[in-house]
């Protein structure tokens, strides 16, 4: 009963906001949007969130009884919403089939040769490796070749492999990118080593961590590193974005790396400074790299995406689609920490479905239906990388090339007012008007990435849309708290202490009348997409839409 009367104050406090009448912005906002907007409710998404973090989901993990109680609740809220099955076989599911594997360390060497001599590396301590999905076995002995940061995009500029054969040996690389590349870009390139590698001939690829870059060594990355990887796989066995031609992937230690140099006509410090100074590099280290990964193969676990319609009400324009995604997964049971074992995920990402289910409630509650489709799907798999919204993007249930645009919602932040947004994506593409219009309508300025080192463009789920040349925007709230509070310390402070602990369940001081705000943000960013004469293009030499976008000429 306590519940119900702060709820319904929250709406109440709403309210003062809602009734402000819209401002004139360059998309105008339809009214019965924006009476659908003004009825988001609160306390509906915190009863969302409560159910979806409670103990006896245990977490959510895929393929666990927890997860499966959370799909059945979405499962029921698109029947209740009125929403059309869109998966599989006339039903809400589409399978995610994974294979896991994990590198049996005690099987598994790496050796230096330098000057005829074998230096043995030690596992875990000098060098981590990653396991070969192609194979069980895998072994390889080549020169290895020092390639700066281990980039090539020659549309920013910069290419380490400019003039260098790396075919038949291991490249050798500094984590990270260059500093003078646009921050999502950044994030991208320094992302994007093992394919450029793989593509160059390369058989191997080593990385290390520049001194300053602390959080990247592997003596503060070895627990997770150490643990089991999953990827999809498709009809013929072959698993996803994975190079089985690079033999040997490995990490070293800071003291490690330094050796690779002692031969080299470089030195590491000299290599160092012209990675700070943004400058392509490559030259041959002199020695050679002997190593063996033995991994574990296992099939067999079946993820699942739950995926529901609302058709939309143009004869034409309903055969094309606007997707909502965010994800149902979370870490399951592990460890105990403050004599809590259950990773409930109240805020990641409980808090994203939630906030998507109750912006499907205003989509189904408009007198006429927006005139493209909209699809929401809670997908599986995110926290073992993004694998549930790659495996649909990649192998939608709808048509492919009708997928307009995604928008996605993981951990929204709303520990204190809303009061700015940062919409990541929206410098990409024409839905910046979209978002331009909502923000100006629920009342909430656009700030620029506080925290642009955590790479928050690709750690979620909408970058799987972006692979494939699908425009998307992924929304999280601004540093601005309205007291003297500093909401970029709190999210900071936030990741160090709750983020991905037990500690993240329901005991939070969430502000639903900020997860509201990020309702209707949503709504009125897919309903004008949704409504517009034409799908959204990626702008003009925009650097994401060259590279995937294959949807970018499509009007």
């Amino acid at each position: 009963m306590k519940g119900h009367r702060i709820a319904l104050a929250l709406s109440v406090q709403l309210g003062l906001f809602q009734l402000a009448p819209a401002q004139t912005t360059p998309l105008t906002i339809p009214n019965e949007a924006q009476q659908a907007a003004r009825q988001v409710r609160p306390e509906a998404i915190e009863a969302h969130m409560r159910y979806l973090s409670d103990d006896k989901l245990a977490g959510r993990r895929p393929g666990t009884p927890g997860f499966e109680l959370a799909a059945q609740y979405v499962e029921s809220q698109f029947k209740t919403l009125g929403f059309k099955p869109a998966g599989q076989r006339g039903t809400f599911r589409q399978a995610v089939p994974l294979r896991k594997a994990q590198v049996r360390e005690e099987a598994s060497t790496m050796a230096l040769i330098q000057n005829g001599r074998d230096q043995q590396l030690t596992y875990g301590k000098n060098f981590i490796l990653s396991l070969n999905f192609g194979q069980a076995t895998s072994e390889v002995s080549a020169p290895v070749v020092f390639v700066g940061f281990g980039v090539s995009a020659p549309e920013l500029g910069y290419d380490d492999y400019a003039g260098i054969d790396v075919r038949g040996k291991i490249v050798a690389c500094f984590n990270g990118a260059p500093a003078t590349f646009p921050s999502n870009q950044r994030a991208y390139t320094g992302s994007a080593k093992q394919e450029i590698a793989a593509a160059r001939g390369a058989v191997g690829l080593i990385t290390f961590s520049l001194p300053t870059d602390v959080r990247a060594r592997i003596e503060s990355n070895a627990p997770r590193n150490r643990q089991a990887i999953y990827r999809w796989t498709d009809p013929k066995g072959q698993t996803q974005r994975t190079f089985p031609q690079l033999r040997v992937i490995a990490s070293l230690g800071d003291s490690t790396a330094r050796s690779l140099f002692a031969n080299s006509t470089k030195s590491f410090e000299e290599a160092r400074l012209a990675a700070n100074k943004s400058q392509p590099q490559a030259f041959p280290l002199n020695l050679s790299v002997r190593a063996r990964t033995q991994t574990d193969l296992n099939d067999g676990l079946i993820g699942e995406n739950i995926v529901g319609m609302l058709p939309g009400s143009d004869p034409k324009l309903r055969n094309e689609y606007v997707v909502y995604v965010s994800h149902l997964d979370h870490l399951g049971v592990g460890r105990v920490v403050k004599g809590d074992s259950i990773n409930n995920g109240a805020h990641d990402n409980a808090s994203g479905v939630s906030i998507n289910l109750e912006a499907a409630r205003l989509f189904a509650s408009l007198p006429k239906k927006p005139r493209r489709s909209i699809v929401f799907v809670a997908v599986t798999g995110e926290e073992m990388g993004l694998l549930g919204s790659d495996y649909f993007a990649s192998n939608p249930t709808i048509p492919k090339a009708s997928i307009v645009a995604n928008l996605c919602l993981d951990m929204p932040f709303f520990f204190h007012p809303l009061l700015d947004i940062v919409p990541y994506g929206s410098e990409h593409s024409s839905m910046k008007g979209a978002v331009d219009a909502a923000a100006q309508f629920v009342g909430v300025k656009i700030a620029k990435d506080p925290i642009p080192e955590q790479a928050v463009f690709m750690r979620s789920d909408h970058f799987s849309f972006v692979r494939q040349g699908i425009p998307a925007i992924y929304i999280k709230s601004g540093s601005t708290t309205g007291d003297d509070r500093d909401g970029t310390k709190l999210n900071l402070d936030w990741r160090a202490t709750v983020y991905h602990t037990p500690q993240d369940d329901m005991n939070q001081p969430f502000d639903w009348n900020a997860a509201a705000r990020h309702v209707q943000l949503q709504f009125l960013i897919g309903y004008l997409t949704a409504q517009s004469d034409s799908r959204p293009v990626w702008n003009e030499g925009d650097f994401f839409g060259t590279k995937f976008g294959t949807n970018a000429a499509v009007r």
